[in-house]
């Protein structure tokens, strides 16, 4: 049987399947396998069997499986849409899958909601329904083989195995040396989700446009009214981040034809924010951003007057959270942000603030994974003193929350009661656990920012692409150096505890 056969089968042939009984490897693996044939015929210019593949991939029974496993896996699987339907129990989501059907398909209005930003202003995000949400995903599966073969070599932010680390360091390369171009231009769009022209779309993305137009044109509702969606991509859809990358690819090659080699022109980008440098301020003002308006003005996109500025290296600049900067010995210095550390501190502060009635477990524990994340971040970077600030900073708070909690007890009551050694360290925040099950007590520490080494970051090849068979070897050797890292780390935390 082909693999054609296999998987376009017909859902009444897995009638007394169960979700548990799935053989997921298997139905990857059958995925995998056409969505590497989808990019082999991009890469040759086959453009009539690319879409004969990805008609085949988005009728596929595995390739639905897939698509509900993964939106019912993400964090986000708990937030239902207009409908108020979400997909907890197993039947439900072997039902959901046979349910994905392009004929007679009807996208539903995107619930909308606002998350706060840096400056104060809130973001709005659509809400689709996990119908929706699975019928995106499934679709991304037939169009992700497409978007990585065209994509950016230097674009990081929204693609599998790439991050916000390769982006920076790939701005280390191109900044460090003394030779290396000395102005840059920082780059943001203004609403690029809220702004991408829906014709520009339907005319370039290569997807079944019947769907993509309801995805568009589904509306949103708001205090139970529903309002039209004109333009824009509705942040919050599985597909959108994909959308937008593939409605700014192109920039790249743009703003180096418009340029001699000599400029030392080089564009990095992450999602809608992007830098592009230069040896020259005339290059950048004269040349490269007329370029890079013209190119966006296609799209219906437009520079944000207020982030689009060009810099001097040393002046410095910020992208992604980190402060980018050559000093006076010409050494470039990648550091985090003043405004980013800022703001972690304002968050740490008003957990600690607004704790005064939880109990000492509950502050670690909402402490500790925003640390964590926030740290290890940033450990790629010049970070050991802010590493080293930012936990003095916390622990200075924690002592303001003591002193409140207990105002008549003397400061050794106060430490020996909170704090405890380890090794040199003479103030180690804990408390200790008690486990029912094992009849035991446990040490639960404060994440010590400080202790986290600073590692330098290995960035993925440039035109690594997870749908070319030359890269697989590439990227297996990638997934288990990770893997080996994280089991170590694993193994020193369990050491921790036995010391313990």
């Amino acid at each position: 049987m082909t693999v054609e056969a296999i998987l376009t089968g017909a859902p009444s042939t897995y009638t007394k399947m169960t979700w548990q009984s799935i053989d997921w490897h298997k139905v990857e693996e059958q995925v995998k396998r056409l969505q590497l044939r989808i990019a082999k015929a991009k890469r040759a210019g086959k453009h009539s069997k690319v879409k004969a593949l990805q008609w085949i991939l988005t009728h596929s029974f595995f390739a639905k499986l897939l698509a509900v496993k993964r939106v019912t896996q993400n964090r986000g699987s708990r937030t239902v849409g207009v409908d108020k339907v979400s997909w907890k129990k197993d039947i439900d989501k072997v039902q959901a899958a046979k349910s994905l059907k392009r004929r007679a398909y009807k996208a539903l209005p995107l619930k909308r909601i606002y998350i706060p930003k840096k400056n104060g202003k809130r973001r709005p995000l659509g809400i689709p329904t996990m119908k929706d949400r699975a019928m995106q995903a499934l679709y991304l599966l037939a169009l992700e083989p497409i978007s990585e073969t065209q994509a950016d070599r230097h674009s990081y932010g929204f693609r599998p195995y790439r991050s916000a680390a390769d982006a920076i360091k790939q701005t280390f390369f191109v900044l460090a040396r003394k030779v290396s171009a000395q102005w840059i231009l920082e780059g943001d769009i203004k609403g690029c989700f809220d702004n991408i022209n829906h014709k520009w779309l339907q005319n370039n993305i290569p997807m079944d446009n019947k769907v993509l137009h309801q995805w568009l044109k589904a509306g949103y509702m708001e205090k139970q009214c529903l309002f039209p969606t004109e333009e824009g991509t509705p942040q919050g859809g599985t597909i959108s981040p994909t959308l937008a990358n593939m409605t700014l690819d192109g920039l790249e090659k743009v703003v180096t034809n418009c340029t001699h080699p000599s400029n030392k022109v080089n564009v990095i980008r992450y999602a809608d924010d992007f830098i592009i440098t230069a040896n020259s301020q005339v290059v950048l003002e004269d040349i490269v951003k007329p370029a890079v308006v013209t190119f966006l003005r296609e799209r219906g996109l437009t520079l944000s007057e207020e982030k689009t500025k060009i810099t001097h290296i040393s002046k410095g600049f910020n992208f992604l959270g980190f402060n980018v900067r050559k000093y006076k010995n010409e050494k470039l210095l990648i550091k985090p942000a003043k405004d980013s550390i800022k703001t972690f501190l304002k968050n740490v502060r008003e957990i600690i603030k607004f704790a005064s009635a939880l109990k000492t477990q509950a502050i670690i524990g909402q402490l500790n994974p925003k640390i964590r994340g926030w740290v290890y971040y940033y450990r790629h970077a010049v970070a050991k003193e802010t590493f080293s600030y930012v936990h003095n900073c916390i622990i200075e708070a924690l002592l303001r929350w003591i002193k409140r909690r207990h105002p008549n007890k003397n400061a050794t009551w106060r430490k020996n009661k909170y704090f405890r050694k380890c090794g040199l360290r003479q103030w180690v925040f804990f408390t200790r656990i008690y486990k029912k099950r094992t009849d035991t007590i446990e040490i639960f520490d404060l994440f010590n920012a400080n202790s986290v080494p600073i590692k330098r970051h290995i960035k993925i090849k440039s035109d690594a692409n997870p749908f070319d068979p030359a890269f697989k070897e590439y990227f297996e050797k990638r997934q288990f150096e990770r893997q080996l890292k994280l089991s170590q780390k694993q193994g020193g935390f369990a050491e921790k505890l036995l010391m313990i």
